[in-house]
């Protein structure tokens, strides 16, 4: 498995034979600039996990359709209706190699209207909740929102202990500045070490390869 973190939440997971099987989450506003949709070569898929802004692009998803018309996409039933209006057809029910799991949204009140969300497992192997703390169950890597507006890195980091997946990658951080992210990638790396955990700290852009 191989993930491509683009800013934010947006990762791409590139499966080799047998699935050879290509899926972008949550391309928001944050991601769009680090996004080289030129640069890709295959898309079988887009998942995304709610509505708000910073998951989900409709300039982006324009992009990725006119290059890759076949590609599936899956989102909750609100961001469907809202990319029916763009004619952009997307699904509510999950496709082969996706399932779904409870994973709702924190809340966000007063500040933003609370999204309709998706926690979405990807071939019984990675698990990206979208904006949740409030989830049960990952698979082997999980996608982890380690800061929010909604939520606290202390609060992510004992969910992690408490599910214990094999790896970690580190999502929803676009609000910390680079130095404050170097610094608290730099601790979490030994924390979830000391419990068989790996975290991988992501850099925007640069792959990191997942042996199973």
């Amino acid at each position: 498995m191989k993930v491509t973190k683009f800013e934010h939440s947006c990762l791409l997971v590139e499966m080799p034979a047998p699935e050879n099987r290509t899926i972008l989450f949550d391309p928001g506003v944050m991601s769009q600039a680090a996004l080289d949709i030129d640069a890709l070569e295959f898309l079988e898929d887009i998942v995304i996990t709610h509505g708000h802004g910073d998951h989900l692009s409709i300039p982006v998803i324009q992009q990725l359709v006119a290059k890759f018309p076949t590609v599936r996409i899956t989102a909750p039933a609100e961001v469907v209706d809202q990319l029916e209006k763009e004619d952009i057809t997307a699904y509510s029910d999950p496709s082969d190699g996706i399932s779904f799991f409870d994973a709702p949204h924190e809340s966000v009140a007063p500040l933003f209207p609370q999204p309709e969300s998706i926690g979405v497992h990807f071939l019984d192997l990675l698990s990206h909740p979208g904006d949740s703390h409030s989830f049960t169950e990952t698979k082997a890597v999980l996608a982890l929102p380690i800061t929010a507006p909604w939520g606290s890195t202390v609060k992510a980091v004992n969910l992690a202990l408490a599910l214990k997946p094999k790896y970690i990658l580190p999502i929803h951080d676009w609000h910390w500045r680079d130095e404050a992210r170097q610094q608290m990638y730099s601790s979490l790396e030994p924390l979830f070490a000391q419990h068989d955990i790996v975290f991988l700290p992501l850099t925007t852009g640069s792959p990191v390869v997942i042996d199973f």
